[in-house]
């Protein structure tokens, strides 16, 4: 591993910002931001029964989650780029204003055409709200002293994930679906007002800033042709089709043509150094898939089993998921305050992917039997590993970089945690759907209308249902642990203390003694 290339003397580089006083404070605005955009991915999909029942559109209705997160992941890079590039609150404070100007033209759409368009602009806004959000954060604070706002990030991200569907559900049953969307003006308004009197960072502007419009097309292809693999990949089309093996091989190939750009570019899209300075940064990235597949993958087919298969109630289907809400939580705090006091943190990573692999394989034993409480304290073990993981990988990410690259590496981690769920939305769908297909009973495979099931049928269905949860978390579990692997090759490289300052050096080599 080579050591960090020191900049050269005389070189530009970005001022060494101070710790605000008033950190918190900023974070909240920061912090709220970034809850919008994470709250808009999940939270269309309780209100879409009404919309299709006013706009019509059934046949696209995919493509309005679709629409969201290809333009969301697709942005998230370019949108970190221009923060190193310029300015990272001017860059955030234009992605919220995108975001709520397609708020409003989503909750105002008329017909379904409109509404996968306005939503594409607003997975743009998104992508900057996520990319910026990170990378303020690690502009703003050293990752040594992270670990003390560790835990309101945690709180955030695990609203996001789990509040999604709830707020989704009492939004639409209360006000009607349109202010799943207008609900984001308001608070968005206040975001700006709070980040524009409160964030202060200095300007990054570099003299003579190119920008790299062939990384951009190419990374933007590489994206796009990923997450349409993935989210049509066993649903829309098999994984077999010469549609998504046409997607992978179009992937491929714009990964290796933007690699080789990469290398050649005066101001690359996403340098390339920070995944070859020092291994923690690709390290980091893999736990953050690892993270991303767990997470995701969890918060959609717990709920689906136990309303299905444990009989809980649809409308109170977010609350399914506070055990592990509280999992991620507890352990985010603990593990911040625990590195904050004494700079270790390896050992997080390695027992919250450990905890990933053992709740992701109880969770594979459920059957018709297990009681709720059961799947409630696996789930906390699978909160745990997240909690430990997701928070500590992205801290290890901006610790292997200078400044000057702290928001192409945040949009890159950003970006891996997207792939990682949009790879485990996929993968858990076509083996859910593959093995409900064959073990329920003829007919029954896709329908979830079980008081209109004759009682053989029923049966046959829920243990269908509960044998393909078997095979989606035993997968999960084997995921993650790669994931474990990957933890335990993390070398535990000294936390910045300062804002500004470069990633520390590794451990120094042993002196050799002089040859005789």
């Amino acid at each position: 591993m080579s050591a960090p290339t020191p900049a050269p003397t005389g070189a530009a580089q970005p001022a060494e910002p101070a710790v605000p006083k008033n950190v918190r404070w900023v974070l909240l605005g920061i912090l709220l931001a970034m809850l919008l955009a994470q709250l808009d991915g999940l939270i269309v999909g309780t209100a879409m029964p009404t919309i299709v029942s006013e706009i019509g559109g059934l046949d696209h209705i995919s493509w309005v989650v679709t629409a969201y997160t290809l333009t969301m992941a697709c942005s998230t890079p370019i949108w970190g780029k221009l923060g190193d590039l310029f300015n990272r609150k001017l860059m955030f404070l234009s992605s919220i204003v995108l975001f709520l100007i397609a708020s409003a033209l989503s909750g105002a759409s008329t017909t379904m055409t409109e509404l996968i368009i306005f939503r594409a602009v607003q997975g743009v806004g998104a992508g900057g709200l996520a990319a910026g959000a990170f990378a303020l954060i690690g502009a703003l604070l050293p990752p040594r002293e992270r670990g003390r706002y560790q835990g309101m990030v945690a709180i955030v991200m695990a609203l996001g994930s789990i509040g999604g569907p709830l707020v989704g559900g009492l939004i639409t049953g209360h006000l009607g679906w349109r202010w799943a969307f207008y609900i984001n003006l308001p608070i968005g308004i206040i975001c700006i007002v709070w980040c524009q009197l409160l964030l202060h960072v200095p300007s990054v502007r570099k003299e003579k800033a190119v920008i790299d419009w062939l990384g951009i097309t190419l990374l933007t292809s590489t994206i796009a042709a990923t997450v349409l693999a993935f989210t049509w990949a066993g649903s829309t089309y098999a994984w077999e089709s010469w549609q998504i093996l046409a997607l992978a091989a179009g992937a491929a190939s714009g990964l290796a043509l933007f690699i080789a750009s990469q290398k050649r570019a005066a101001n690359p899209l996403m340098p390339l150094r920070i995944f070859t300075e020092i291994r923690n940064f690709p390290l980091a990235s893999l736990l953050l898939i690892v993270a991303g597949v767990a997470m995701f993958g969890a918060t959609l087919y717990l709920p689906l089993f136990q309303q299905t298969v444990q009989g809980a109630s649809a409308t109170n289907s977010g609350l399914l998921l506070v055990p592990m809400m509280a999992g991620t939580v507890i352990a985010s705090n603990i593990a911040g305050k625990v590195m904050t006091k004494t700079g270790k943190y390896k050992i997080f990573p390695v027992l919250g992917t450990a905890s990933l692999v053992v709740g992701m394989y109880l969770l594979s034993t459920m059957d018709t039997g297990t009681a709720r409480f059961t799947t409630s304290l696996f789930m906390v073990l699978v909160g745990i590993g997240t909690g430990f993981t997701l928070q500590m990988a992205n801290t290890i990410a901006q610790n292997s970089v200078e400044l000057r690259d702290i928001g192409a590496a945040s949009a890159a981690a950003t970006l891996f945690r997207t792939v990682g769920g949009s790879l485990g939305v996929a993968v858990f769908g076509s083996l859910f759907t593959g093995s409900v297909q064959d073990h329920a009973a003829p007919g029954e495979g896709s329908t979830n209308h079980l008081a209109h099931m004759t009682a053989a049928a029923k049966d046959a269905y829920l243990h269908a249902v509960a044998h393909a949860t078997h095979q989606i978390f035993l997968v999960g579990a084997a995921i993650a642990a790669v994931g474990l692997i990957a933890a335990t090759a993390i070398e535990e490289v000294p936390l910045r203390a300062k804002p500004g300052s470069g990633p520390a050096p590794a451990k120094p080599a042993t002196p050799q003694p002089a040859s005789k």
